[in-house]
């Protein structure tokens, strides 16, 4: 029996994924390209998940274990650096950029392992993957549907209401209820998407204890301006006040984004926990539960670390 990304390949006994965002799918496609029968069943499809609100820039942003992310993360950032090789597929890119007023002594140990990551007089500088996430999700989807997985729009009330023998659950705050944890609490991002104005770099300045940020990320659809991290709001309505302030923010660093043409307001809420939750359950029955969820503001940061240590979780059927 051989391996695959570090997962071994075997088949027969469907593994079903609850959560069709990017964490989900990633995970379905790592375990269908090992060999496994996959379907992903989601209450929404991916392009009304979460993750298609999110920014779309690689760097660790609300997620803990610090121990653990940065092993997640740099394990993502390479496969992210093979994706924008066609990042007209993959919606994968690598974009230069400053995190102002970040310092390495600040990071963790992973930050030495960044590729071209280097001090400069306002922060740190780096080339980063930055991901079209809509049309990164939508990728993900045909990789695994190429791969013999499927994606069943459904929603799940109850764990124990999934037929399969093994299911991993990827449903980020949907995990309060199906998992019975209320230690996962949304931590709410406002963002607006302007014309870009010709800003090709990224730029974040980001106080973590903060719940307002000032950062703008270049996507081919527009710049998106953010952003908020109210931490217990679960409201998705756009906040006409707080849009104005995170334009005002963007524009004391570029004064051409004030008279931007605004094209959308998106909110998401991010699955905070204190530590991600990566780990197997066996249920009274046999059955098995893979958790993977929880994982903040950086879900598509870790996606596909996280995927492949949840992949290992699930046990083996020839074994």
């Amino acid at each position: 029996m051989d391996s695959v990304g570090g997962v071994r390949r075997g088949t027969g006994g469907e593994v079903i994924v609850v959560g069709g965002g990017v964490v989900g799918l990633t995970t379905a496609v790592v375990l269908a390209e090992a060999g496994r029968r996959v379907s992903v069943w989601t209450r929404e499809p991916a392009e009304e998940t979460t993750s298609a609100v999110a920014g779309g820039l690689w760097w660790p942003y609300r997620i803990e274990p610090e121990r653990l992310v940065g092993a997640w993360a740099l394990e993502s950032l390479a496969v992210y650096g093979e994706l924008a090789a066609a990042p007209e597929r993959t919606g994968v890119r690598l974009v230069d950029g400053l995190h102002q007023g970040a310092r390495p002594d600040e990071l963790g140990d992973w930050a030495a392992r960044v590729p071209g990551l280097r001090t400069v007089p306002d922060g740190l500088a780096a080339r980063l993957p930055v991901i079209d996430m809509p049309a990164h999700l939508a990728w993900l989807r045909e990789r695994l549907m190429r791969a013999g997985g499927a994606v069943v729009l459904r929603e799940v009330a109850d764990l124990a209401e999934v037929p399969a023998e093994v299911v991993v659950n990827c449903a980020g705050l949907g995990a309060r209820s199906l998992a019975g944890d209320d230690t996962v609490r949304p931590v709410r991002g406002q963002l607006v998407l302007v014309e870009n104005p010709g800003i090709d770099t990224y730029y974040t300045s980001v106080d973590h204890s903060s719940p307002v940020a000032a950062y703008f990320i270049p996507q081919p659809y527009g710049l998106i301006l953010g952003g908020t991290a109210q931490e217990d709001d679960w409201s998705l309505e756009p906040d006409p006040d707080t849009a104005a302030e995170i334009v005002a923010r963007c524009a004391r660093v570029r004064s051409e984004i004030a008279g931007a043409r605004v094209l959308a307001h998106k909110v998401g809420l991010r699955p905070y926990r204190d530590a991600v939750r990566l780990e197997r359950e066996v249920l009274p029955g046999g059955r098995t539960v893979v958790h993977s969820y929880g994982h903040g503001g950086a879900g598509v940061t870790v996606a596909w670390g996280c995927a492949r240590e949840a992949a290992g979780l699930v046990p083996d059927p020839a074994a």
